[in-house]
């Protein structure tokens, strides 16, 4: 009779232990889930783009405010460019479309050239992607308040590529996009005119949606 007590109380007792170990288990594994695979990019955890004022397509003043709470893909371009811009935004435009119609993802291209990027050019431009202004917007305006955005705020460098066209010495074309998740924050760079950067980026903005879901 003690040895069928005994065994009881061990097979409760293995039972109940086994419930413990499974309780701590899933509550470890959802915490780390909520730990985000995507770096916070930045001199520290506190870089956040800058405050900004521009111009879309539309001729509509776009604002920080307007990007709040929201993931942002950004680039830089200029709609006469022969070289990469064509291809990148070929390829933006692949990215987009997955999105399309999802309010917390948002497109910034961002014009290098704006004397000749006017509102009227930018608009024929996005015209040729099927663009919506609501969720893609070509911004243009102050040229160094586009140039700071890239060098301070989304931490784009320099690059050379105008395929011939003359602009001034002080000019930025950059081949990356860049992820800015809804803090605010710089979350990653991905090569444009890289197939594998593409399908990269496409992962990220859906890591990204999930975690605006925990928040």
């Amino acid at each position: 009779m003690n040895n069928k007590k005994t065994t009881i109380f061990l097979v409760s007792f293995f039972i109940l232990l086994g419930i413990a170990f499974l309780s701590y288990y899933y509550k470890v594994n959802s915490e780390l889930k909520k730990i985000s695979p995507l770096p916070v990019i930045g001199n520290d955890q506190n870089h956040h783009i800058a405050p900004f004022s521009f111009v879309n397509q539309e001729g509509k003043t776009i604002s920080n405010d307007d990007i709040k709470n929201k993931i942002v893909v950004v680039e830089y371009f200029f709609a006469t460019c022969k070289g990469i811009c064509p291809k990148m935004n070929e390829n933006l435009s692949t990215i987009y479309k997955k999105f399309k119609g999802n309010k917390n993802v948002l497109f910034l291209s961002h014009t290098v050239d704006p004397v000749k990027d006017t509102v009227a050019a930018l608009k024929a431009y996005s015209l040729r992607f099927d663009a919506d202004p609501q969720q893609w917007m070509f911004l243009t305006g102050d040229k160094k308040e586009l140039y700071d955005m890239a060098r301070y705020s989304y931490l784009i460098s320099a690059e050379d590529d105008t395929a011939g066209i003359t602009i001034d010495k002080d000019f930025i074309h950059d081949k990356h996009y860049v992820l800015i998740d809804h803090f605010g924050r710089v979350r990653g760079f991905y090569d444009g005119l890289n197939e594998a950067d593409i399908t990269k980026i496409t992962g990220d903005i859906k890591t990204l949606i999930e975690e605006m879901k925990d928040k």
